[in-house]
């Protein structure tokens, strides 16, 4: 049923800040290693679907009307978020032979808005036991690198009306923003939007009181590097590098976790390795990490790695703002065996999670900016695909459900085709809260056909509570 029906795009335009953002505003803006190190993923893609009101459909009008307040509250918050307005762009020295990549914040193109619909439903969306691939049309930018900022907008916003129900699926630049960074984006977005009165909010002197959580655009860089990160390449060509057919066929599937379940796994994994440190998180990724290799049937001498985000806002000294806007994402790493993996059981592994959590402090923040500057790696998707890796991203913390757009309590998240890969796991918070979770598992088809029936796994997975 999902193959016939495709997206049709109605319209397209470009959304500039609403004032001329000020002086210091226009300035190029360096990237950091964290930001720099995501040139060649792709965008950070993370949308939500809505119930449509039924009136939308009896007056077209309604829904030009939303659209508008749509388009108006984003340029107001692109004048806040203004390097979202902007474009990459690269500067090269011929001696040394060096180039920096920046954005240019005073000649972008602006934020794109795509109008687009589908002649599905809501339920055509979610009640399917794996997530339909229609919903990678939901999004802008697929398959583009994060590089590609140089000749497409940073961000594009794609509104996709379905039969009862509206999709909202940005794409944004991940050079620009980690997970943090983008739902502080779309969570002040809908502050706006939702303001009693958006004229109040445009008188330009008092701008800058409108948001309860503006950004800070400032980059983190280490003082010995100064303000401008060079890399030492004469050419793009040298580091950019790009994907065709490394990407199979993958299956998604979002499975529920009740906060009672994901409390007796970090219960069980703490009596098991006998600390008490041990977080939700750790217990969770150890014991899907375990379930992950059962179902990949691997045999016991060959190795497989788990890898996650970790944020270093809080483990900088000075500490980061939460508001920082920008990656301060940095990816730690175990690997084992396969035999240690299910052998020593889930608390032996979720210790392993939990020393690279500790071990993650100010120093070795630092100690990693100074190895990357010497020797600059980029994240590579094609790799990530292949190996026995088990990578977990997002997490159920971001405040994904506060953002309502007058709609209401959006119905699901979904993400889009962007940095996914065999092994790929997305955490968000369950729709109706109170430490429930959802987690997207994306596998190739017969590594989740064993998943999805694994008998541990099931002993924590759960129908989530209908949709009020």
């Amino acid at each position: 049923m999902l193959s016939s029906p495709a997206v049709e795009i109605i319209s397209e335009c470009f959304i500039q800040p609403k004032y001329t953002p000020k002086e210091e505003c226009r300035k190029p803006l360096q990237l950091s290693h964290w930001d720099l190190q995501l040139l060649t993923v792709h965008y950070n893609q993370k949308g939500l679907l809505f119930a449509k009101p039924p009136s939308f459909n009896t007056d077209e009008n309604q829904m030009k009307d939303f659209l508008e307040k749509l388009k108006d509250s984003l340029s107001i918050a692109l004048v806040h978020f203004y390097p979202l307005a902007g474009r990459l762009a690269t500067l090269p020295q011929e001696t040394p032979p060096t180039c920096s990549v920046y954005v240019d914040c005073a000649n972008g193109p602006g934020a794109k808005f795509i109008r687009a619909s589908l002649n599905l439903t809501v339920k055509d969306i979610l009640s399917l036991i794996h997530v339909p691939k229609i919903v990678y049309s939901f999004f802008d930018h697929v398959g583009a690198i994060n590089y590609d900022g140089h000749n497409l907008p940073l961000m594009t916003i794609q509104v996709t009306e379905l039969i009862d129900g509206i999709f909202i699926g940005p794409s944004i630049n991940h050079s620009l923003v980690d997970g943090t960074s983008f739902w502080h984006f779309i969570n002040s977005w809908s502050e706006i939007f939702n303001a009693k009165k958006i004229q109040g909010m445009m008188d330009q002197p008092t701008f800058s009181t409108v948001l309860s959580r503006p950004p800070i655009h400032k980059r983190w860089i280490p003082e010995e590097y100064g303000p401008i990160l060079s890399l030492p390449f004469s050419h793009p060509d040298e580091f950019i590098f790009r994907y065709h057919d490394e990407f199979p066929e993958l299956k998604e599937k979002v499975f529920y976790i009740s906060s009672d379940s994901l409390q007796k796994l970090k219960a069980k994994a703490k009596a098991e390795c006998g600390t008490a440190t041990i977080s939700t998180f750790q217990a969770l990724g150890a014991h899907v990490w375990r379930c992950i290799t059962r179902a990949r049937n691997l045999p016991p001498d060959e190795t497989t790695r788990f890898c996650f985000s970790v944020d270093n806002r809080s483990r900088i000294s000075p500490p980061l703002s939460p508001d920082y806007f920008g990656n301060s994402i940095q990816v730690l790493a175990t690997t084992v065996t396969c035999g240690e993996l299910m052998n020593n059981g889930l608390g032996w592994a979720a210790r392993k999670l939990n020393e690279l959590v500790i071990n993650q402090t100010d120093k070795s923040a630092r100690e990693w900016a100074e190895s990357w500057a010497k020797v600059p790696t980029f994240g590579n998707l094609a790799k990530l695909g292949v190996g026995n890796i088990v990578q977990v991203g997002s997490s159920p913390r971001f405040n994904v459900y506060g953002s309502d757009f007058g709609l209401g309590k959006a119905l699901a998240v979904r993400s889009g085709f962007g940095n996914k890969f065999d092994g790929k796991i997305m955490l968000f918070p369950a729709r109706e809260g109170g430490g429930n979770i959802e987690m997207e598992v994306c596998l190739l088809p017969s590594f989740m056909t064993c998943f999805e029936s694994d008998d541990e796994l099931l002993q924590i997975v759960s129908e989530p509570s209908p949709m009020s």
